[in-house]
């Protein structure tokens, strides 16, 4: 018995078959922000077979709260958060597979960034994501495990396609925007953090191991001592995901070129062209008018108030501005069209 794992192995939920199970699965983590970073450190030190890690951010400050992965280094370096969770979670665990990729999920690389896993963990800060993870894995019978926090709230369920309800089936649409509060808005607490990632990491072994997850809805407040579970039925008719096989968040009817992001005064802007951008040619041509650090992952523009971290694929976030269209006017200004 490998003693690295040897505690795990003993506890009868896993036993050596189980662990053999894990050691061969592949898992995705979607977002390595709170939950996501917290997460993959869970998986990894249970001795994962592989994990791929996607985020679209870079690491600032803030991070450091509840994000327990990464330091002040990593902070300082500037690297994005999905490079900083490859190199720690490197040093945790060399047996596993870590890849790290620096990457906007949408309904155009979805295939790509999760074709040939066995699992999605869900760690994103925006519901459009999730509704997007949610259809790519009804329409290919791939588990996913759901979970969000805000303020001392946290929520988690496990979706197992055919089997158990999916996101849509709960909320068949996003909330409207503006209508829920963020980490920005409310606050984060980093107790909650650690809560809902337990459940995910749990339900997603459970599922990994070939065992049935939780079939329910577990919501939790960590400042209110209130935890429940709430049941839910199996997969609904009227669900438009798995009901009617409609998936529009897949087909890029859900997707917006402008994404406010959880806990951040910023916004992410989608370049409408294809072509990459040549960032070191355009830190020469900003140079003396804006500050400007080059890093081999991205950009940083520092026009006055704001912040533009400008990605090889010409995705940008705006920092400083919660205003789409001013963002978008920064954006054109300091990188055009």
């Amino acid at each position: 018995m490998d003693e690295r794992y040897s505690r795990q192995v003993l506890f009868s939920g896993i036993g050596p078959e189980g662990q053999a199970a894990l050691r061969r699965a592949r898992v995705v983590v979607v977002g390595c922000g709170a939950l996501g970073s917290v997460g993959s450190e869970m998986l990894v030190r249970a001795g994962l077979g592989s994990l791929r890690i996607v985020d679209r951010d870079f690491l600032e400050l803030s991070n450091l709260q509840r994000q327990s992965l990464f330091t002040e280094a990593d902070v300082e370096s500037g690297i994005p958060k999905a490079i900083a969770a490859e190199h720690a979670l490197k040093k945790i665990n060399s047996e596993v597979e870590i890849r790290g990729l620096v990457e906007d999920l949408d309904f155009r690389n979805i295939e790509e960034l999760l074709g040939g896993a066995d699992l999605v963990l869900d760690g994103a800060d925006n519901f459009e994501v999730r509704y997007l993870v949610n259809d790519f894995c009804v329409k290919h019978g791939m588990p996913w495990v759901y979970g969000a926090a805000v303020g001392s709230y946290g929520l988690a369920m496990a979706v197992v396609p055919g089997e158990t309800s999916c996101l849509r089936c709960l909320f068949p649409d996003p909330p409207s925007p503006g209508s829920s509060e963020t980490c920005d808005t409310a606050g984060i607490l980093a107790p909650i953090i650690h809560v809902i990632s337990a459940f995910q990491v749990a339900q997603t072994m459970r599922i990994l191991t070939g065992q049935q997850p939780s079939d329910g809805l577990l919501t939790v407040d960590v400042w209110r001592d209130d935890w429940r579970r709430v049941s839910v039925r199996g997969p609904a008719e009227a669900c438009p995901s798995c009901g009617e096989n409609r998936f529009d968040f897949l087909d890029g009817r859900g997707s917006a070129s402008t994404t406010s992001l959880c806990g951040r005064n910023a916004v992410q802007i989608k370049s409408a062209k294809s072509e990459d951008i040549d960032l070191t040619q355009l830190a020469r041509r900003l140079e003396g008018t804006v500050p400007v650090h080059l890093s081999p992952y991205l950009l940083q523009i520092r026009p006055g108030p704001f912040e533009i971290a400008l990605f090889p694929d010409g995705r940008a976030i705006v920092k400083g501005t919660g205003d789409p269209s001013e963002a978008r006017a920064l954006y054109a200004r300091y990188v055009g069209n």
